[in-house]
């Protein structure tokens, strides 16, 4: 039997459910693997007590003959998911030792679904990077490593990097992640796991700590799209505390699941093929048309043709909620606070945000609410807000050509950390293929493809329907058996 770490989500849940092993050997396993991978700087907090509660009572249920769908299952957790008496900090100084009293919708139900807690993943601060440098707690470090000898430590992506490590790793079998523009997908792409952001409203987003509240969307990230299936029928539901949840019945994705694409037409879109794009992101490409071809899907060329306008429509509707969202962060009620000698009300404010807050996250409220001010909310947020509507209706035009769409899911794969950190605009520029669909709030996901030629990691990106996700995990099942993707990270650490 191949090691505990190296089994999927779906083989720990059948091995628990079977007796190959119990819970508890699996949490254990995890437990130490996570102990001893401290140089990746994954987690910030790690909770084995937790994973060793939910093994115990996998194993007792199990006995009683009432396994739950993730009983033996512990998972990482991204660190904008509040969880009850475990520290959440959105990995920002500002909210450094907040335990929060209560538990985020996507991770009670994880917790329902049977799952434990390894503990809470590293990430860019307030979900607001591509590179997850931007933590307060240090850099992840992905496992990877270039085949060419070079030893700069490389980026994970952002911001759910701790998220994407900690799977690539083999140092937790799945984790949550969440997606604003691609924060999912990106990782995926950059470390060689999948990762899904289903339809906006899919999963709740209360409890989870709020960046831009109009495209923040919880998924998860694991090693195979059935592992996927399986952790995003756990995480969806509908929810009545909050407002934007979808009330609709959570499909049987896992059962769904099936890489028969007859019938299905696959649109390419024109406007993705982006200028000056590295020879072996388009070869790539041109591989996953013909897999989908082979799975019998007829391919169509589809033009989405407002795509130019959203990246710079993100990056003023992002920034614009973000300053509205963290104004709460304010040294009044919970977090940080710092408070001069005789500092009045509004030198306490500008003194803790100023500590609190990392320069990502200053430039990004600054920019917010520049957007958002009296004279340029016109000029600027109004008329990105159309824009969006218009991207929106191109997907929806699409829709009558096609099924699904497949593009790259980044412009490259992953680069040394420090490289971009410098340019703002190199580093945006990472959600140029993602940020589209997070707009029209639509599912879309990454799977590992291939390699470059120095061995990193290449994803391809599946855009769906609103309300697809079976249809975008399907094309990702026939993606990932055609790509036959075995590529692992050594173990350095």
């Amino acid at each position: 039997m191949s090691a505990i770490t190296d089994l999927t989500v779906a083989e720990l849940r059948d091995g628990v459910r079977d007796g190959a092993f119990s819970a508890r050997e699996v949490a254990e396993a995890f437990n130490a693997a996570v102990a001893a991978a401290k140089p990746l700087n994954a987690f910030i907090v790690e909770t084995p007590e937790h994973a060793l509660a939910a093994a115990d009572q996998a194993d007792k249920d199990r006995a009683a003959g009432s396994v739950k769908p993730l009983s033996g299952v512990p998972l990482g957790i991204k660190d904008l998911f509040c969880t009850v008496g475990v520290q959440a900090t959105a990995a920002s100084h500002i909210l450094e030792g907040f335990r929060p009293t209560y538990e985020s919708t996507v991770t009670a139900n994880l917790w329902r679904a049977g799952a434990g807690m390894l503990g809470k993943l590293n990430m860019d601060q307030f979900a607001m990077g591509s590179s997850n440098e931007t933590s307060a707690f240090g850099n992840v470090i992905s496992p990877w490593r270039r085949s060419d000898g070079g030893n700069a430590p490389l980026a994970p992506g952002g911001s759910s990097g701790g998220s994407s490590a900690a799977v690539a790793a083999r140092i937790a079998p799945g984790a949550t992640g969440t997606d604003t523009g691609g924060s999912i997908r990106q990782p995926a792409a950059f470390t060689g796991i999948s990762g899904i952001k289903p339809t906006y409203g899919r999963c709740s987003r209360w409890g989870v700590v709020a960046f831009a509240s109009s495209l923040d969307q919880a998924g998860p990230m694991a090693r195979t799209v059935r592992d996927c299936a399986i952790m995003l029928e756990a995480m969806a539901g509908f929810d009545p505390k909050d407002a934007t949840s979808l009330q609709l019945p959570v499909p049987a994705w896992e059962q769904g699941l099936s890489a028969n694409l007859k019938g299905k037409r696959v649109g390419i879109p024109k406007e993705y093929r982006v200028d000056n794009m590295p020879p072996e992101i388009d070869a790539l490409w041109r591989q996953g048309v013909e897999w989908l071809k082979d799975a019998g899907a007829e391919v169509v060329e589809v033009s989405l043709p407002h795509t130019k306008y959203a990246l710079p429509a993100y990056y003023i509707i992002a920034p614009a909620e973000a300053s509205s969202n963290l104004a709460r962060y304010d040294g009044v009620r919970y977090g940080l606070r710092e408070l001069p000698e005789g500092a009045g009300l509004q030198d306490m404010y500008a003194a803790t945000r100023a500590a609190g807050f990392g320069p990502e996250v200053k430039r990004r409220l600054m920019i917010g609410t520049y957007v958002l001010s009296a004279g340029f909310y016109d000029a600027y947020y109004n008329q990105a807000q159309k824009v969006r509507a218009l991207i929106a209706r191109d997907f929806d035009d699409g829709w009558e050509h096609c099924d699904l769409l497949l593009t790259p899911t980044a412009p490259s794969a992953a680069f040394a950390l420090g490289e971009k950190s410098a340019d703002p605009i190199a580093m945006y520029l990472n959600d140029v293929f993602t940020v589209p669909s997070s707009l029209a709030g639509l599912p879309a996901m990454s799977v590992p493809a291939g390699l470059d030629a120095n061995g990193l990691p290449l994803g391809l990106q599946i855009i769906g329907k609103a309300f697809d996700e079976q249809g975008v995990l399907n094309a990702g099942l026939a993606i990932e058996e055609r790509a036959g993707f075995t590529a692992r990270p050594g173990q350095w650490w």
